[in-house]
């Protein structure tokens, strides 16, 4: 992977990850802020409607309580006066009033008056409970609240009630309201269902909102690569040409070594030799001095080459290391110049890199050089 390619992806995945992060603890928040409310939200109703029960029970309870406590208490007629005033009463039409003696006979429940006069304590709902015993035996142990199941004869749909009831228990009888609490779990799952839709759209929020920073981080890595492309590769036209230049200058600097040292020597050879040749061809004396002023000058041609060569890369400092090369450099300094030239060395533990070694080499080569 590409430098530009690793630094877009280290700025890309922070903002995954943090995205990530975000939209885990809004939905984990949502979800326990959702769950609260729905559950507030469902006792809430659930008070309301046993209050709304018991509110009834009481309103039957006072407008008995004349015959029921008189002195005519124990009177069938004043029991017929009673069944004739809670068939009376008006409540809200998803509630509703039912009476059953103590065996189970049904005497009250104006929204079903068919089974006024039928035994119901064999009746069961439809998940098996038996509906009236559970009233009869909530009633007389002191009365309260009873879920239940029951299906409605209208729709014929299963709907979710829940009854209260108290005991008379001079006439034997049980005397409850019921009301459907079906709807308060269907607005309790429409509630769940808002819910799920507001934490997916706070999702698709995030989303967007990441995809938007993804592509911004992506678009200003693209820029800003670019940017950098762009001087990079003139960076490195300019190094490409200074490196031309640098060549050029050493071919030149070479060529001008050759030409004034190399060149010059050479040809002061050719006329010595050609000088000897002459005098041996007189049978002069002197045709030995003219052969010997030749080698010494192919003598000093040995030496320039061998300059020239080290100027350019010293053999002694690839094959023996620094050390020897600095005090080969000082010695033919010294003869070349007469000026003495001192080397202290330090012996190092592990050898030096290449670069290393050239780079001290060519320091004091240019600090001979400056002082020549």
């Amino acid at each position: 992977m590409k430098m530009p390619h690793k630094i877009m992806l280290q700025a890309l995945v922070p903002v995954i990850i943090v995205a990530s992060v975000v939209a885990l603890l809004m939905n984990y928040h949502s979800q326990r802020l959702t769950e609260g409310e729905i559950a507030a939200f469902q006792d809430r109703m659930l008070v309301a409607k046993r209050t709304m029960l018991s509110s009834y029970v009481s309103l039957a309870q006072a407008s008995i309580r004349t015959l029921y406590e008189g002195k005519r208490a124990g009177d069938p007629a004043a029991k017929a006066m009673a069944v004739d005033v809670l068939n009376g009463l008006s409540i809200d039409p998803d509630a509703g009033f039912f009476v059953y003696d103590f065996n189970g006979k049904s005497l009250v429940h104006p929204r079903q008056p068919l089974q006024v006069g039928q035994n119901r304590l064999k009746m069961t709902g439809p998940n098996g409970q038996p509906v009236v015993q559970q009233f009869i035996s909530r009633a007389r142990a002191g009365g309260g609240f009873q879920p239940y199941a029951w299906r409605d004869p209208e729709t014929d749909k299963v709907r979710d009630r829940i009854s209260y009831v108290v005991a008379l228990d001079k006439w034997g009888w049980v005397l409850g309201a019921s009301v459907n609490v079906d709807d308060v779990i269907q607005q309790v799952r429409e509630t769940e269902i808002d819910a799920v839709t507001r934490t997916r759209q706070n999702a698709v929020v995030i989303g967007v909102l990441t995809v938007k920073a993804l592509i911004i981080v992506v678009v200003t890595g693209l820029v800003f690569g670019l940017h950098e492309r762009r001087e990079a590769d003139a960076k490195l036209k300019q190094l490409t040409q200074r490196i031309v230049e640098t060549q050029e200058e050493e071919r030149g600097r070479v060529a001008r070594e050759l030409h004034d040292g190399i060149s010059q020597i050479l040809v002061s050879v050719k006329y010595a030799l050609e000088l000897a040749q002459l005098r041996a061809a007189g049978k002069s004396d002197e045709a030995s001095d003219a052969i010997a002023n030749g080698a010494k000058g192919l003598n000093t041609a040995i030496r320039e080459v061998r300059r020239i060569s080290r100027d350019l890369r010293p053999a002694i400092l690839d094959d023996l290391g620094l050390s020897p090369a600095l005090e080969s450099l000082a010695a033919e300094f010294s003869e070349r110049t007469g000026i003495e030239v001192e080397i202290s060395t330090v012996a190092f533990q592990s050898t030096l890199p290449t670069d290393a070694k050239t780079t001290l080499f060519r320091v004091a080569q240019e600090a001979l050089t400056n002082i020549e």
